[in-house]
């Protein structure tokens, strides 16, 4: 099989990642529940974890950093905290289910700062637009789950702070594969997972926390046990129960890893398999993809459509010639709605540090057969 689903989870990971699980569960056991020599093996990983992060991340404190299930886990965290039931919050025209269902289930008014695809400027001048609708928080992807674009994060930061509105950054597709400086951006929340760009386990997320936040869960800290209420100090306000040692070994692992090859050279590396898959896909009659004349805007993740056919029924014929892709609406109906995919969708192909210039040609190969069979009318 050619994995291309990486904006899903990272399929192949470091040989570090597995080795750290399987470690983790032979030698540790819970962090702060005791003095013994196997939680405190498990509470020196998760201070190497958050120390890590921290060093990438270019978070102030380590007990800044919050670990999750997911980064959905996180974002119902960092909107929680944030978003009162009934409020207003402005978002881009790109975000994820993980950030609009959140809101739908708070009654919350919406303000959309819809701008078409690769066009940060105009994306600027939306979120503009709707801060000056008085809102309690704003919300911005970093990068489109289902286009790969680019958002001008940097800039949706500055009018964040200039207009006084706490900014969650939907760090989902971009942790591991661009830059995410936290004391630059000063976002409230930065949320990501750990099972994709940072070559983690699934089941393993973070939040990195710059402002004030509530509890999503109540429980066992290891830590003020006393108390009824949940500490009021990070991380344990925010973790209660029994952490995911393995997970966050793995994570760990992850974390080194892209550490060590740097966002730089595997952001370079994807963008180069991405021109030679839109390349491509160019020069494939009935296909029309979303490839972004200025590379600089779009990372390792690339949509389109086969004239003729339902992206189900793409994703299906390329799986059956060992291609794995995602079709349809990728959990992001706000995103397909700006650009005009609504109802049906797209097929996303998706890349990671693990992939090579000749899995992209044989995708290219199999979506030739499979367009030409369209247009043969041998798919119906």
């Amino acid at each position: 099989m050619i994995y291309l689903d990486s904006a899903a989870t990272t399929f192949q990971k470091p040989a570090a990642v597995p080795r750290a699980v399987l470690q983790a569960m032979r030698t540790m056991s819970s962090p702060g529940r005791g003095g013994y020599e196997s939680a405190r093996l498990a509470e020196e990983t998760l201070f190497r974890c958050r120390k890590s992060a921290a060093a990438l991340f270019s978070v102030p404190s380590e007990e800044q950093i919050i670990f999750t299930m997911n980064a959905t886990h996180a974002l119902n965290i960092a909107i929680k905290s944030l978003v009162r039931p009934g409020g207003r919050v402005a978002v881009s025209g790109y975000e994820h289910n993980a950030v609009t269902r959140v809101l739908h289930a708070l009654r919350t008014e919406v303000i959309v700062a819809a701008a078409p695809l690769f066009s940060p400027q105009e994306t600027l001048e939306a979120f503009e637009g709707a801060l000056k609708a008085g809102v309690d928080a704003a919300v911005c992807t970093h990068v489109s789950n289902v286009f790969g674009d680019i958002l001008p994060i940097e800039g949706v930061a500055q009018l964040c702070r200039s207009s006084g509105v706490p900014l969650i950054i939907d760090a989902s597709q971009s942790a591991g594969v661009l830059p995410i400086d936290c004391k630059t951006l000063s976002a409230a929340f930065i949320a990501m997972p750990g099972h994709k760009g940072l070559y983690g386990p699934q089941g393993t997320g973070l939040l990195l926390c710059g402002g004030e936040a509530l509890p999503l869960l109540q429980g066992g800290t290891g830590s003020e046990s006393l108390r009824q209420e949940m500490p009021d100090f990070l991380p344990d306000r925010l973790e209660a129960g029994t952490h995911n040692v393995p997970g966050i070994a793995g994570l760990a692992a992850g974390i080194d890893f892209v550490r060590a090859q740097r966002t730089e050279r595997i952001l370079l590396h994807e963008r180069q398999l991405l021109r030679r898959a839109g390349e491509g896909m160019g020069r494939i009659p009935r296909v029309s993809c979303f490839f972004a004349r200025d590379e600089k805007r779009q990372t390792g993740v690339l949509s389109f459509t086969v004239s003729g056919m339902q992206p189900e029924q793409v994703a299906e014929q390329m799986a059956s010639r060992g291609i794995a892709l995602r079709a349809g609406l990728h959990c992001a109906p706000f995103a397909h709605r700006t650009a005009g995919t609504l109802p049906d969708g797209t097929v996303r192909m998706s890349v990671s540090a693990f992939n090579r210039a000749f899995e992209i040609d044989a995708m290219l190969f199999s979506l030739r057969e499979v367009a030409a069979a369209r247009g043969r009318g041998e798919i119906s």
